[in-house]
């Protein structure tokens, strides 16, 4: 049998991540404030003398969209301000150190292990790493693998290890009903969640339960490390392989073209640190950051609480109920959702539990690393994945925001403002995106003129502003973000459409085998934008050409690199959904991964 793809990756060692120095805070703050106020002086100007009356209307628009972006970064500023973790302590040894209020001897803690239709070659070796789990003193440590695909292969692959399973005939709630059925059949006071591809690290107890010392902390999120990030190769080699003397020249054209210093190095931008070590470890000083499911682990008290607190608010009374005739008590509990039935029932459980004004719940982001997953290695995975996240957080908005309800701290809101904010821009991002094409074709300019005083405040805003992104960040690369922010548009604009249709976000799963198919279905939109804004350049050239008083130099230079940069942005998707695994020599059809048996085992094997 041949190896999986992935495990030409196992040698790789995860990164650590210091805390911020005093130093590299002091500079970021400096660099933030002044870019605040930059921004802040260069908006005033834009309102009070730089509109332009001969367009006023697209002058206006355009203004809007950069106060409206302003507010943004004020919110993100806010959200990644400072780091504030919390200190890690010892595992507890007793169920009084744990905080847990009855006489059982031993701590207990449940590994639930979720998979829909994952082969058994990705499933065994997360099984194989949660029995490898150092166990702290006094804590006992059961496994359950939880099929929602209800597969006698995956039944056999339990009983082979000694765990436990549980399989449904039907999918209600799909992950978070899944969840669901075995913690109504569980009883640990910890719930550790891991995908089916969620591999932990043995010290991955130890160094989380110790948080738990708390009796307000809920649940503890550690980072997602993708440890199977496609190394990529130089473009000075891909280079060499197709133009062997012209590769000096064709090199380093490339790399200033795309912004990557490799071609295929993380070609679905999968690498979340600054996500995880930025924005949720500074969420984590005001006890906001949320949960992200893989690689968490609950207080069963916690989520329980919740989901009782839920379910009363459609009855009466619980007791009511367990005293109807026509209902058991087990047919009242089938109803509970420790986990929201939703697309993201991660991030909704977490808004639940930060807002229940009866109780003092708070998490805790844990900042190491402590497993291993699997990243998107299909446009496929990418685009369901990028679609469910923002699908998810559209619903959320409209249908369970927090902001307009009593108990969540302002503080906390704030951080989910940020969230819901960063989605919001589709709405606006826009007017910015099209503004130089709209330029170009019609001649109009939202500023009266490209004349030294825009310069002299537009400049140092931008200048200020990427120098504090950088310092933030600590060296964690930003592009990442700032491309994905643009070329997922597309993918946004259909969620939010969808949920303003009144349907509710689907549940797919992210497929986790390499496909061999074109991605290009998935990048249409992105296409065709690209192709209406090089028309759109090219008509600002004959036009500038044919009417020099209409279209000066200036106002072309300037909205010609407006619109490229833009369309670096839009089109770097695109080399991505050409990308395929290196050494996939084989097509495998779409439905590969809802395939069971052994077929599916030797798809994924095809990468060796």
């Amino acid at each position: 049998m041949s190896t999986p793809y992935f495990k030409r990756f196992e040698a790789r060692k995860p990164a650590r991540f210091p805390a911020m120095t005093t130093q590299r805070t002091a500079l970021w703050h400096l660099l933030a404030g002044m870019t605040v106020a930059s921004a802040a002086i260069y908006l005033f100007w834009r309102w009070t003398s730089s509109l332009n009356p001969d367009a006023m209307a697209f002058s206006v628009v355009v203004a809007i969209a950069e106060t409206l972006f302003f507010v943004g970064t004020l919110l993100f500023y806010f959200d990644i301000w400072t780091e504030g973790d919390t200190p890690q302590q010892s595992a507890p040894k007793t169920r009084a150190e744990a905080r847990i209020d009855d006489e059982r001897a031993a701590i207990s803690v449940d590994v639930l292990i979720t998979t829909l239709d994952e082969p058994e070659p990705i499933v065994r070796p997360t099984i194989e790493a949660a029995l490898a789990l150092s166990v702290p003193e006094n804590t006992n440590v059961q496994l359950h693998l939880l099929d929602d695909g209800n597969r006698p292969a995956m039944a056999k692959l339990a009983q082979a290890f000694g765990i436990g399973y549980f399989a449904r005939t039907e999918n209600e709630g799909f992950k978070a009903g899944n969840l669901r059925h075995a913690l109504l059949r569980t009883q640990g006071d910890f719930v550790l969640i891991c995908d089916a591809d969620t591999r932990v690290f043995p010290g991955f107890l130890v160094d989380t339960l110790g948080y738990f010392r708390d009796p307000d902390v809920a649940w503890v999120q550690t980072p997602h490390w993708f440890y199977d990030i496609p190394e990529g190769e130089t473009w000075q080699g891909w280079s060499k392989r197709r133009l062997p003397f012209g590769a000096k020249v064709l090199a380093p054209l490339l790399a200033a073209l795309t912004g990557r210093r490799c071609v295929g190095h993380d070609p679905f931008m999968s690498d979340a640190a600054v996500f995880f070590d930025v924005i949720q470890r500074r969420r984590n000083r005001n006890g906001a950051s949320f949960c992200c499911g893989a690689g968490s682990i609950h207080r069963r008290e916690a989520i329980f609480d919740s989901a009782l607190k839920q379910k009363a608010h459609h009855v009466a009374s619980l007791r009511d109920e367990f005293r109807c005739k026509t209902r058991s008590p087990a047919a009242t509990a089938a109803k509970l959702q420790p986990f929201r039935f939703h697309v993201s029932e991660d991030i909704h459980t977490s808004i639940l539990l930060h807002g229940d004004p009866e109780t003092n719940w708070v998490s805790v982001y844990h900042p190491q690393v402590e497993a291993r997953m699997l990243s998107p290695w299909s446009m496929r995975a990418w685009a369901t994945q990028r679609l469910k996240y923002a699908g998810g957080t559209f619903d959320i908005m409209f249908h369970a925001n927090p902001l307009w309800k009593r108990g969540m701290p302002w503080r906390i809101k704030l951080h989910y403002l940020s969230t819901f904010w960063s989605y919001l821009t589709s709405l606006w991002a826009p007017v910015l995106l099209l503004a130089p094409a709209v330029s170009l074709v019609t001649g109009w300019a939202p500023v009266k003129a490209y004349t030294f005083e825009f310069f002299a405040r537009f400049l140092p805003m931008v200048v200020l502003g990427e120098m504090a992104m950088i310092v933030a960040c600590k060296g964690h690369s930003i592009s990442n973000g700032r491309t994905l922010a643009v070329a997922t548009l597309p993918l946004q604009w259909r969620a939010l459409w969808s949920v303003l249709r009144g349907r509710r976000p689907k549940f797919p799963a992210t497929p986790k085998l390499p496909f061999l198919e074109s991605g290009i279905q998935f990048v249409i939109p992105n296409i065709l934008l690209l192709l209406v804004l090089a028309a759109a350049g090219l008509a600002g050239i004959a036009l500038t050409i044919l009417d020099p008083d209409q279209h000066s130099q200036s106002f072309l230079m300037v909205n010609l690199f407006w619109l490229a940069w833009n369309m670096s942005l839009l089109g770097r998707v695109i080399g991505p959904a050409l990308w395929h695994a290196p050494g996939l020599t084989k097509p495998l059809p779409r439905t590969a991964s809802k395939r069971k048996g052994a077929d599916v085992s030797q798809a994924l094997e095809q990468q060796s």
